[in-house]
């Protein structure tokens, strides 16, 4: 196993599911050692296969850890409950090759696969019209849960304050307009959390 500074690649194509969590640490002060605890358990067992990478991220304003697993296929998981399972539905990023400085995972809840779907191509649809989008956005990539009853945006930013700067300056998310309300609006979709992290360390074999 390698311990790395690398940022996993949300657009990997042999990463066919994604076990992803958000965990408090007990307070701020104690997420490194805690993600330095879950780094040292993987030490200390030998590497899954199937296993792709395994990446853990540091929240920048308060206490949670992101753990973000990419496997090759569903049947390879291990039985970790408080983990949820997603597949990348869809993503894009901008082109000037820039490296994300903060990772945002917006999460939200829908009634049901065929509205998370729905809610997913909106919001690509809005920011595809909006020609105001603020600076610092650099991907998204939209992952839907097996059961379709959440969703997961891994979202790159340049920063962790481009990205406070982009809600302030609409304050109403990262877009605005007709079809950005649609997707604030939309029946059957709850939002949950908005969280800005920095990468700690990512785990390969």
């Amino acid at each position: 196993m390698r311990v790395t500074d690398e940022l996993p690649d949300p657009a990997r194509t042999d990463a066919g599911v994604v076990l992803a969590a958000e965990r408090a640490a007990g307070g701020a002060d104690q997420l490194v050692a805690t993600a330095d605890a879950v780094i040292a358990a993987w030490r200390s067992e030998p590497w899954p296969e199937g296993l792709l990478s395994y990446a853990l991220f540091l929240d920048t304003d308060g206490d949670l850890l992101l753990h973000y697993a990419q496997w090759t296929s569903e049947g390879r998981l291990p039985h970790l409950n408080e983990h949820t399972r997603y597949r990348l539905y869809r993503g894009g990023r901008s082109s000037d090759g820039a490296v994300p400085g903060a990772i945002v995972a917006v999460r939200v809840d829908t009634d049901g696969d065929a509205l998370a779907r729905t809610w997913v191509d909106a919001v690509f649809e809005a920011l595809d019209q909006d020609g105001d989008l603020p600076a610092g956005g650099l991907g998204g990539f939209f992952h839907i849960s097996i059961d379709g009853r959440r969703v997961l945006n891994y979202a790159e930013w340049v920063s962790a304050d481009a990205h406070k700067n982009a809600l302030a300056a609409t304050g109403r998310g990262i877009s605005q307009g007709p079809l950005w309300d649609k997707v604030q609006t939309m029946p059957g979709v709850r939002p949950q959390s908005v969280t800005r992290y920095r990468l700690y360390k990512t785990l390969l074999p």
